[in-house]
């Protein structure tokens, strides 16, 4: 029987009391006084609504002293966990830290808990800001508590509880290892609360925390506590993903099979075009030909929601740039959300968050554009934003006066912006290399902010169709929960020196090896030794099945395996060879070379014109360079003008003809083409190429293959009856064997994977003098205050000295080449630099890094393995010179460097928070960099970079 917590609870407990017998109702009452008594009982008291079971259960797990992991989709409010961890540490005396990932997370907690506990209990401490950090509550980054604990900071006495919120973070290649370390090294004294999304692991993340913290309940919650409903929007249509059915497995909706299967079978239109340029015109015709299924506009799209109810809505586009635009289309085409009434509210909320930024940085910062989207109802929401301007769309959105948002998958990281529905535009995504399909964990978190809690009877999820869209690998999406949570953690120079200097490096490499990391090789170790001894007892089997009566089988197939091995080899060479001599003969082509193309797309007569040489390489001919041979660029008799590649001459070219490149020819324009193809035809069209002999095979006079034979045919195994047979046995066993001793190699890979890495980098750090066996250095304490990627190359800069007698905005220019990275990596164009000083101690830190490089490849630390230190990129110095010398406005510096004013805050705001650990860590003594970096600090934190509201 289920009982409704929420109902009148004076009368549903007089109606389920009537039927007790005296005992039953005594025994009741006694369990009702109990509960009464619990800090649950005041807590749930605090709340207009009743709590969930898995709430209620983690609640009472915490009560009773255990640490807990709660793992719930988005929106069922796990939240309401970590603010019982907080009514607790209130109630008993104690401290509690509430840890987020990120700053806007940081704030939006900070400001709940304020308007629950009042502002003189709470505190916020991040990166930016520090407010009554010695408040009972402090909510916090989780890299400023990593910070606290390697420091032994006394704000960490009383501390009786600690919640990190979005602890799935710690899969985060980048940052994740913070997490890691916290959970480390919190005293045991201290309890746990760690609030996670549905992950499919969590049992095993749960087995860890109970081996690292002590007794940990994990409470994992399945159920959305608002429904999510699954659509594809096609043409003016919106279908249902699933057909309605019962049982568990649902059937995808035929109309998107036969809609999806009509669309693939429509013939291109572009087969009949082959070989000829397709106009615009064109184009069009093959994309109406092609599907018969129109894909609205980004408009359309919305005003179908709100026509069907489904708004607000967060659109979410993978692409910054994208989601301005969809605004701007928006805005085009007419498209209002909003009343006169919330127009006048929005105008007013954004005027009061606004006014401090001066009315000439509104203009650059395109105010007056945003402001209009607001004022309909629509805006976009990304990380190339204003923070100030991010923060108020997020509060527009949840007051219902932005009812549109287009937006990057950022806003999926735990930003409280729920929605009624959520747009997938599409299932693709750029990952940083490559576009690449979205995971199924991916759908979840995205579509998992669809449904308001208390505010929707249901969410929506919607997938625009794009042509060659797959309904079943949608469906597959949409139904699979697989977000298994996977350790990123790596030591790092900094963690090395703090551990040591607590504990020593015997105690440290035992610390490492209790990490979560660890923790889940290990245990894939055990899956790798049940499959090594399957494998084994398999050997057996085959061993049998090829023993030959005549002798030993095993012998004999090792012949035809070192046979078929120095077969195989001298043909590689052989190849090899054929290649070399392809290149050499295509390095002596030069422009106006007439040769004949021997294979490929482009085989036939061509025209050299331009060798396109391998770097460091002339032949007279100052043209292109390319790194992987000779690419020579060429005019095909069909008047094609292509780039050929090595592939295309399996054998030597040589040069047939010459012929007069006419310098007015432009490989661009068509009739040049035509008209030098057709000389080109008329010159040598007659000409027939040498065909290339054959050589004789290495492998007929090699003198290993022949005793290799030899052996082979006097071998007693070789005139048995069932030696095939044997040896199709053989090959199995050989394979086998091959396979379970690669096993066997990644078991004693992956086993202590953690502490081997650990001892490389203390071996490098105790080269460099930061350690002497268990004595951390001046140089190391100094590390030890220097957090970042490039935490060592920071280290030995100020080690030698590379920033002495710098300016503030010189020092910042330096300091931004340790944080700033550029989004697209090769760019073609070499970073402006400042001049003078600033210049030369960068060109220093680039030749410093250079060493620091190849002496972690003598250690054998990889950045492969997410260890080891990148090169600085110089493309923020510039930027964060001009700006810290003041003598720039925000107009020229975005300008200058092309980056959105919210990159530009975030680099900022990251090269101030390296300044003051740089402030810190520099010599107090016969130094001017401490000064210089405070001085820098406040050159940097003006204008539109000291806006952001609260952090």
């Amino acid at each position: 029987m289920i009982v409704l917590l929420s109902v009148g609870a004076g009368s549903l407990e007089s109606t389920m009391t009537e039927d007790l017998s005296p005992a039953e109702r005594y025994a009741a009452a006694r369990r009702r006084a109990v509960e009464q008594a619990t800090a649950l009982a005041s807590f749930r008291e605090m709340y207009d609504f009743g709590l969930d079971p898995f709430q209620i259960e983690a609640c009472q797990a915490l009560e009773a002293g255990k640490g807990v992991l709660v793992a719930a989709p988005t929106g069922s409010g796990k939240t309401i966990v970590g603010e019982f961890a907080v009514h607790l540490a209130l109630n008993q005396g104690k401290k509690c830290f509430y840890t987020t990932p990120i700053k806007a997370l940081s704030n939006q907690k900070y400001a709940d808990l304020c308007r629950r506990y009042g502002t003189a209990k709470v505190g916020l401490l991040t990166g930016d800001n520090s407010i009554n950090s010695d408040a009972p509550v402090v909510v916090m980054t989780t890299e400023v508590l990593r910070n606290m604990l390697y420091a032994g900071s006394g704000t960490l006495l009383g501390l009786g509880y600690v919640v990190m919120d979005e602890v799935h973070y710690l899969s985060d290649r980048f940052r994740g290892a913070v997490w890691e370390e916290v959970i480390i090294h919190l005293p045991q004294s201290v309890t746990l609360v760690s609030l996670s999304a549905t992950v499919s692991n969590a049992e095993e993340f749960g087995d860890w925390l109970d081996t690292v913290r002590g007794d940990t309940e994990v409470i994992v919650a399945e159920h959305r506590p608002v429904p999510l409903f699954q659509h594809v929007l096609a043409g003016r249509r919106m279908y249902d993903l699933f057909e309605e059915g019962e049982g568990s497995k649902k059937a995808v909706n035929p109309d998107l099979t036969r809609m999806a299967r009509m669309e693939a079978s429509r013939p291109s239109y572009q087969d009949r075009r082959r070989g000829r340029a397709m106009r615009e015109a064109d184009r069009e015709r093959e994309r109406r030909q092609r599907s018969r299924v129109w894909i609205p506009s980004r408009p359309e799209v919305i005003e179908r929601l709100d026509s069907e109810g489904l708004l607000p809505a967060i659109t979410f586009i993978f692409s910054r740039a994208a989601c301005e635009a969809a605004v701007q289309q928006c805005l085009h085409a007419g498209l209002r959300l909003n009343d006169d009434e919330a127009r006048l509210k929005v105008r007013a909320l954004v005027e009061e968050r606004t006014a401090t930024i001066p009315a000439e940085d509104l203009h650059v910062l395109g105010y007056y554009e945003w402001l209009e989207g607001l004022e309909r109802g629509i805006a976009a929401h990304h990380a190339g934003m204003l923070p100030a301007f991010k923060e108020v769309v997020e509060e527009l959105f949840v007051r219902g006066l932005v009812k549109a948002v287009f937006a990057t998958e950022t806003l999926a990281l735990g930003i409280n912006m729920p929605a009624r529905s959520v747009v997938l535009e599409k299932l693709v995504k750029w990952n940083g290399e490559q576009h690449a399909d979205i995971t199924p964990g991916e759908y979840t978190q995205l579509t998992g902010r669809a449904g308001r809690r208390g505010i929707d009877v249901e969410g929506h999820a919607v997938v625009v169709w794009q042509r060659g869209m797959n309904p079943d690998h949608l469906a597959g999406l949409a139904g699979t929960r697989t977000y298994p949570l996977r350790s990123s953690f790596k030591p790092s120079y900094n963690m090395a020196v703090n551990l040591v200097e607590q504990f020593g490096r015997h105690r440290s490499r035992e610390l490492l090896e209790t990490s979560f990391a660890q923790f889940q090789a290990d245990r894939s170790v055990v899956g790798i030794s049940r499959q090594v001894q399957r494998n084994e007892e398999g050997l057996e089997g085959y061993k049998a099945s090829m023993t030959c009566h005549l002798g030993d089988f095993e012998e004999y197939g090792r012949l035809r395996r070192d046979l078929k091995d120095r077969e195989t080899e001298l043909a590689k060479q052989g190849a090899t060879q054929r290649r070399a001599e392809a290149a050499v003969a295509l390095e002596k082509l030069k422009p106006g070379d007439v040769i004949h193309v021997p294979t490929g797309k482009f085989a036939g007569l061509a025209l050299v014109l331009d060798p396109g040489l391998p770097a460091g390489r002339s032949n007279g001919h100052r043209g292109l360079e390319y790194h992987d041979g000779p690419r020579p660029l060429v005019l095909t008799a069909e008047r094609q003008v292509k780039r050929l590649a090595s592939m295309d001459f399996p054998v030597p070219v040589e040069a047939l003809e010459r012929m007069r490149i006419p310098k007015s020819f432009n490989p661009r324009s068509p009739q040049s083409r035509r008209d030098l193809a057709s000389a080109l035809r008329t010159k040598a069209g007659h000409l027939v190429p040498d065909r290339h002999r054959k050589k004789r095979s290495v492998a007929a006079d090699d003198r290993e293959i022949a005793r290799l034979r030899a052996e082979l045919r006097a071998h007693p195994c070789h005139g048995c009856n069932d030696r095939e047979d044997h040896a199709r046995w053989a090959e199995r066993y050989h394979r086998l064997k091959r396979d379970t001793t690669q096993l066997e190699r990644r078991i004693e890979g992956r086993t202590n994977t953690i502490a081997r890495t650990f001892d490389r980098i203390v071996a490098l750090l105790t080269e460099l003098d930061y350690l002497r066996g268990d004595e951390v250095t001046e140089h190391g304490k100094r590390l030890a205050r220097l957090y970042g990627e490039l935490d060592l190359l920071a280290s030995e800069c100020l080690r030698a000295g590379v920033w002495e007698g710098l300016g503030p905005a010189e020092l910042a220019a330096c300091v931004s080449a340790l944080v700033y990275e550029a989004r697209v990596g090769d760019d073609a164009l070499a970073p402006k630099l400042p001049s003078g000083n600033a210049k030369a101690a960068l060109g220093e830190m680039v030749r410093i890094w250079g060493r620091l490089d190849a002496l972690e490849e003598e250690f054998r630390i990889t950045q492969t393995e997410g260890v080891g230190q990148r090169e600085p990129d110089l493309g923020f110095a510039w930027a964060a010179y001009m700006w810290a010398s003041g003598t720039a406005g925000l107009d020229e510096v975005l300008r200058e460097v092309e980056m959105p004013a919210g990159d530009f805050v975030r680099w900022c705001k990251q090269v101030i928070d390296v300044l003051g650990q740089i402030s810190a860590a520099a010599p107090a003594e016969g130094s001017t960099v401490a000064k210089s970096a405070r001085k820098a600090v406040d050159g940097l934190l003006r204008g539109v970079v000291a806006y952001s509201s609260v952090g």
